[in-house]
Parts: structure tokens; C-alpha cells; sequence
């Protein structure tokens, strides 16, 4: 039946562009931002899972950071106890040498406090960010025996944690101008034999041990070989306490590889998630302008309906 009153062919035209639009506004809205799921009104399951991950990422790139100023502190430290290996390989060769019957300690003991001084100007200038843990007071209101490297960001049922990398500084100081506790700055010790210590008769140190005052007797020579004895001790500390260090930047470094990657990881996981296939958004796009222009051309013909009911009447 015709009617002037009810077009329904132009109804279901109206409704089908109608619906065809709404399509192509969805398609253009993916293709323009490349996401299928922009807002939580595309997919609130989706759209809530994407952006935790965001932020979380967010939080793995500043750990990122974090671990990059940790290695620069760590390899500054390490650096400097490399170079004190060294210094104090020189002292006690330079003590050996003095043990030797005849020779001029003086002259010895001039060597040595240069190479004291420059133990003391590399534990000084070991500093990054401000931070040294190789000499500082320990009685300063900030001193803390304990550094923490910002290692990692993670997330278990809803919570948050923040997991880090610690450094004893208590097992690597060299100088501790609070109470001579440092490995060059304490009274030196040696090995009794049996895997215990013995102290250093003189109660020195290795920053400031002198020999220039001893003599050929025996209780001198005693007195050198106690010396060489806790040199040698504090050598193997300083090299515990580099292999310690050297292990810690290891460990960073391999973190920093983990977090680089699982950086990584998260990204693709909220691309699969939230991002456009642009292949299929461009086959759709096409599809749906066939489908707008045969709308509208359906429409027009529908409109059309009244004019040939008007016809009818001529």
C-alpha cells in the first residue's frame, strides 16, 4: 500500500544509513588514533587493563632510571677500589723491601705516606650524585650503613611493591672519620694461621703505619713482619669488598636488561589489547562508504515514492 502519510521504505533507508554512519564514525575513530579501544565506552574491561599497565610502565621506566644512577654510583665505588688494590699491593711490596737488613726506612717510609695520601685523595674522590661510600663520617645525622638501588616495580593482587638492591656499607668503607672503623683506617689485624685473626702488635693502621723509626733488631723485625702481615689482611679485604661490589653491578646490569624487556613485553601486551588492525579498518572503511552511498541512494529513491503518488493524480 502507498501512503503519503507512512514511508516506511524511507524509514528503513533512514535507519540502515543511519546505522552505517554510526559505523564509519567508530572505523575513522580508529584509524585517526590507531586504537580500537580509545575510552572505556569502546571496552570498560579492556580500556581499565590498559591503562594500569600504562601506569605501571610508567613506573618501570623510572625504575629504569633509577637502576642507570645506581650503576654510575656502583662503578664509581668499584672504580675506586680497583685503584686501592693497587696502592696498597705498592705499600706492601714497599714494606717487604723494608724487612731486608741495612736498607734506609726513612727513605721507604717517604714512599709510603705518598701512597698513603693517595689512598686517602681516591676514597675522597669517589663521590657521584653526591653519594661516597668509601669515606664519610658515620656520625652525621644523614649517614645510613645500609644504600638501596630501586631495582624493580611490581604488582600481586592489586598491591604494589618496590623491591631493591643493598649495599652494606659497613664491608666496603675504607674511612670512617667518626670512629676508624674503615678497612685503612682501623687498627690492622692478621691471620693467625688457623682462620682466625691476631691484632697488630703497634696498633696502627694502613693510613698510618711508620717504619721509619724501626731498626735491624729482632723486635723490629718482628714488629715489619706484623706489618706486612696486616697489610696483607686489608689488601684481601679491599678485594672482598670489590668482588662484592663487582657482583652488585652485575646484578644491575642484568636488572637493567630485565626491566628493558619487560618494558617491552607490557607494550605489546596493551597493543594487543587496545590497539587498530589498520589492515582491517582500511577494508572496512571502503566497505562502509560502498554501504553509505548505497544508503543514501536507497533513501533517495524512497523519498521518491510520493512524487510518483503525486504523479498518479496529473
Amino acid at each position: 500500500m502507498s501512503s503519503l502519510l507512512t514511508n516506511s521504505s524511507a524509514m528503513t533507508a533512514l535507519q540502515t544509513l543511519t546505522a552505517t554512519n554510526k559505523k564509519m564514525d567508530a572505523t575513522q575513530n580508529r584509524i585517526a588514533t590507531g586504537m580500537r579501544v580509545s575510552s572505556a565506552a569502546d571496552n570498560a574491561a579492556y580500556w581499565s587493563i590498559a591503562t594500569t599497565m600504562r601506569s605501571d610502565n610508567k613506573a618501570l621506566s623510572a625504575v629504569q632510571d633509577a637502576l642507570g644512577l645506581g650503576a654510575a654510583t656502583v662503578d664509581t665505588m668499584y672504580t675506586a677500589l680497583n685503584a686501592t688494590v693497587d696502592v696498597v699491593s705498592e705499600i706492601k711490596a714497599k714494606l717487604v723491601a723494608a724487612r731486608t737488613p741495612g736498607v734506609d726506612r726513612g727513605k721507604i717510609q717517604s714512599e709510603i705516606s705518598e701512597l698513603q695520601s693517595q689512598l686517602r685523595n681516591t676514597a675522597d674522590s669517589a663521590v657521584f650524585n653526591g653519594e661516597n661510600w668509601l669515606s664519610y663520617d658515620s656520625s652525621a645525622a644523614s649517614y645510613n650503613a645500609t644504600k638501596t638501588i630501586v631495582a624493580a616495580f611490581s604488582r600481586a593482587g592489586g598491591a604494589v611493591s618496590v623491591d631493591t638492591v643493598s649495599v652494606d656499607l659497613t664491608q666496603i668503607e675504607l674511612y670512617d672519620d667518626a670512629d676508624q672503623t674503615g678497612i685503612l683506617d682501623r687498627a690492622m689485624v692478621q691471620s693467625d694461621g688457623a682462620g682466625g685473626t691476631v691484632a697488630v702488635s703497634t696498633g696502627v693502621s694502613v693510613a698510618n703505619l711508620d717504619i721509619s723509626a724501626l731498626t735491624d733488631n729482632a723486635a723490629d723485625l718482628a714488629v715489619m713482619e706484623e706489618l706486612i702481615g696486616g697489610v696483607d689482611f686489608a689488601l684481601g679485604q679491599i678485594t672482598d669488598a670489590a668482588t662484592n661490589l663487582g657482583a652488585i653491578k652485575n646484578r644491575i646490569g642484568l636488572q637493567q636488561d630485565f626491566v628493558k624487556a619487560l618494558m617491552d613485553s607490557i607494550d605489546r601486551g596493551v597493543g594487543q589489547l587496545v590497539d587498530a588492525d589498520m589492515n582491517a579498518e582500511s577494508t572496512r572503511l571502503q566497505a562502509l562508504q560502498t554501504q553509505q552511498q548505497l544508503g543514501i541512494q536507497a533513501l533517495t529513491i524512497a523519498n521518491s515514492n510520493s512524487q510518483n503518488i503525486l504523479s498518479l493524480f496529473r
